[in-house]
């Protein structure tokens, strides 16, 4: 995929990039490629796999959710940013806050946000775990791609969710995982609202959305430390 292909594919998902916002895409996928001969940010470097498995991927989301509005999200073990800078790059309303305990990648994400002047993002260098109490049920969606199973993603982002607020964890196959965070779910006061699948254009590798709404607070003793969550999950 190039950024034109990348661009015509993201219109059929109602997305129009300004040549602001393009421009900024082909300056983050450029520091991608040149940081990435220093730090180990992603093993998916060329311009097609950044493109397609990064930027068009991180946008799908747009098919489980209207981002286009004023929404605090967090993006949960971050990485290189997917999905949460390209989320802030499409959709510049959208208030966000980066979260990986890799101190070499935020810190390249801060570069990165300021090189393309982008406001309203910041960059945590921590636990989802370790986070003070005060960032709890707060954000309206938290996001992850490829980060844990869904039973130890479940634990980890919902108590951070306001009441209603989504949890929108990005998969391949998922219905293992699934069966097994029944009891998670019903403890942490959620429920999937919709399972939204389809294949990646070009590759057609296969992709599932879970949307996971929250009904009702969550107990203050979640999350438990991470090697709790671990041992037994819920």
């Amino acid at each position: 995929m190039n950024i034109e292909t990348l661009i015509k594919e993201l219109e059929k998902l109602n997305i129009n990039l300004n040549s602001k916002q393009i421009n900024q895409l082909i300056k983050y996928k450029e520091m991608l490629q040149e940081y990435n001969q220093k730090f180990n940010l992603t093993a998916l470097i060329t311009d097609e796999d950044i493109y397609l498995k990064h930027f068009y991927d991180s946008l799908t989301l747009a098919k489980a959710f209207n981002f286009d509005q004023e929404l605090k999200l967090l993006d949960l073990g971050t990485g290189a940013g997917f999905p949460g800078l390209v989320l802030k790059i499409a959709f510049p309303k959208l208030n966000i806050t980066l979260l990986d305990s890799n101190n070499k990648k935020i810190e390249f994400l801060k570069t990165v946000i300021n090189t393309l002047e982008l406001t309203n993002i910041n960059c945590l260098n921590k636990r989802i775990e370790d986070l003070p109490t005060s960032y709890k049920e707060t954000y309206d969606i938290i996001t992850s791609r490829a980060v844990a199973t869904l039973p130890v993603l479940l634990e980890l982002a919902i108590p951070y969710l306001r009441i209603n607020g989504y949890f929108l964890p990005m998969k391949s196959n998922i219905k293992e995982e699934l069966s097994l965070s029944k009891n998670a779910l019903n403890i942490l006061n959620s429920k999937v609202e919709t399972l939204i699948e389809f294949n990646l254009p070009l590759e057609n590798s296969y992709r599932t959305i879970i949307k996971i709404k929250k009904e009702a607070q969550t107990s203050s003793k979640y999350p438990r430390p991470y090697n709790q969550i671990i041992k037994k999950t819920l």
